[in-house]
């Protein structure tokens, strides 16, 4: 049986991004806000995100706010509904994969 991985809001920027939905809320760029989509990539500066028009866009990190839904199979033991999270685009400044590895110190000292 194949364990899942359990996201809380509080630990989700050390989390893989990718595949999960996510709406730009604010930027230093305007024409950015109200972006929706899912996260299909991620670089040290930004996130490439697929709309429903099927359109990769790259929305940089620096500047931005994001909200993303972590859906309820991916919550909070117990949770019924999705969960919303709203995060600064600057903590999400690293290569994910180091930013990944952080999970993993806050778990053993945490």
């Amino acid at each position: 049986m194949k364990s899942k991985v359990e996201i809380l809001p509080s630990t989700l920027i050390y989390h893989e991004l990718i595949g999960l939905e996510v709406l730009v809320i604010h930027s230093t760029n305007p024409a950015l806000i109200g972006i929706r989509g899912r996260v299909i990539d991620e670089t040290k500066n930004m996130l490439i995100i697929e709309n429903s028009k099927s359109r990769e866009l790259k929305i940089p990190k620096a500047g931005s706010e994001f909200v993303f839904r972590i859906p309820a199979e991916l919550s909070e033991k117990g949770r019924r509904s999705d969960t919303f999270v709203k995060i600064q685009g600057n903590l999400l400044l690293s290569q994910p994969e180091n930013r990944i590895k952080n999970i993993k110190k806050l778990r053993k000292w945490g």
